[in-house]
């Protein structure tokens, strides 16, 4: 059953804080999974945490730091001292302690990890964190199993059981030649069922998928989704095996980009939270917002332009909104599947099929919209002409629409910008301004005033 924070559990855990009652409180979290401490940590004032975290167990505390609200663990990481850090992260694997001590400043850096009693996941902390943000190395774990192919299924037996005890989740074994190049990978079960007298190099698979250190965070994502992996060994540019990413890590990944994509979708310039200050949360709005300013005064200008055509059939002004919304409509929704099949890897042939597809499926939605459009104004006001003209006008609206929504997102990838931009006010703004004008060009094209 699941784990449930309730008022009564807070009221009795609050309770226990304040009467320093630790073996109760040690009692109560002896049967909860850590990612539920974190939740309860979350719910509690700060000092109330921070009197647990320093309560527990590193062992314990360890799993919770990683599971912790950031702006959580930055505080709690605030008030404590770098051998306590260091005791956290000690017990932590070597990706996630490097992005513990990554959060901190670049003196509190060098006291925890002097202050590691590890000397070897010191190195690997440092190793790791002098890679680049966003990249395979910003992402693995030294952890791992490796083997040469020269020993013998019974020399490995051995030796692999120091290496084990050091990693969490054995996913494959990664064989290495004598310069630690990756050759090669074992499965538990190819190890079991094989000859203790057997060499790895005769029973190992030589065909292993791997990416390169420098590889982008997004694009080992897409190679583990596509070919179903758990985990991925990675490598230098000379093939060298330097660790490995679990499917855990990737899932975190998967997880920031559809936050990050889903805030640009909706006009925000920066990751945010709603817990953050007006002033941060300002500053993330207001580029989209002033863009959508900008584009209001466009269209008014726009629109000013034909006043004339305004004064001589009032009927073109009150389907102004109908256009303007079509159009944004329009562009969002082909924005948004082109978005998609890009972050998937399944937008496949030219731009201009593209184009050309997704032209002809406007102008099948656009053909029936109209046609339903034309009826209404026919009924309505038995105004042919001018229902002709607003229903002709929509049709050519909702192709251009259309054509941007689907160009635009295609043509920010092909220059490395990520394509979600698309999905938000800017392709709804751009498309507001050329619905208008088309509309009422086309209008007074066919009307003839």
């Amino acid at each position: 059953m699941a784990f449930e924070i309730t008022p009564y559990f807070l009221e009795n855990l609050v309770g226990f804080i304040y009467e320093k009652n630790d073996s109760e409180i040690k009692k109560i979290f002896s049967e909860i999974h850590y990612a539920d401490i974190a939740e309860v940590l979350d719910e509690v004032t700060f000092d109330e945490a921070i009197y647990i975290i320093k309560l527990l167990d590193s062992e314990k505390t360890s799993e919770i730091l990683t599971e912790l609200d950031e702006d959580t663990r930055e505080k709690i990481l605030e008030n404590l001292s770098a051998k306590e850090i260091a005791d956290e992260v000690g017990e932590m694997d070597s990706d996630d302690a490097a992005d513990i001590i990554g959060e901190l400043s670049e003196e509190r850096q060098k006291h925890v990890i002097k202050a590691l009693n590890d000397d070897e996941l010191a190195a690997d902390i440092k190793e790791l964190l002098s890679y680049e943000d966003n990249t395979a190395g910003s992402l693995m774990a030294k952890e791992l199993v490796k083997v040469y192919e020269t020993w013998t299924v019974a020399g490995c037996m051995r030796r692999i059981r120091g290496q084990a005890k050091e990693v969490t989740r054995v996913h494959s074994i990664y064989v290495v030649d004598k310069e630690d190049k990756l050759v090669g990978r074992l499965s538990l079960k190819d190890l079991i069922i094989a000859k203790s007298d057997q060499k790895i190099a005769d029973i190992s698979k030589p065909k292993v998928d791997a990416v390169n250190v420098n590889e982008d965070d997004e694009e080992v994502a897409r190679i583990m989704a596509k070919y179903d992996l758990e985990a991925i060994p990675v490598v230098d540019d000379n093939e060298v095996l330097l660790g490995r990413i679990t499917i855990d890590d990737i899932v975190d990944v998967l997880k920031e980009e559809a936050d990050k994509d889903y805030q640009m979708a909706a006009g925000l310039t920066q990751d945010v939270d709603s817990d953050d200050s007006i002033f941060h949360l300002t500053r993330a709005r207001i580029p989209w917002l002033f863009l959508g300013l900008i584009g209001g005064i466009g269209a008014f200008l726009i629109m000013e332009g034909f006043q004339d055509l305004f004064s001589e059939d009032a009927i073109l002004f009150f389907f102004t909104p109908l256009i303007a919304a079509m159009a944004g409509n329009v562009g969002v929704q082909s924005s948004a599947i082109i978005v998609q099949g890009l972050a998937n890897d399944d937008v496949k042939g030219s731009i201009n099929s593209r184009l050309i597809k997704e032209m002809l499926l406007a102008a099948l939605n656009g053909l029936i919209l109209a046609l339903f459009l034309f009826l209404f104004i026919w009924l309505y006001s038995g105004e042919l002409q001018k229902g002709f003209a607003i229903s002709v006008s929509l049709i050519v609206v909702i192709i251009v629409a259309g054509l941007i929504g689907t160009f635009i997102p295609l043509f920010l990838n092909k220059r490395g910008i990520d394509p979600a931009i698309a999905t938000g006010p800017f392709i709804t703004t751009s498309n507001d301004i050329f619905g208008i004008l088309i509309y009422f060009w086309i209008a007074k094209l066919i009307i003839g005033i």
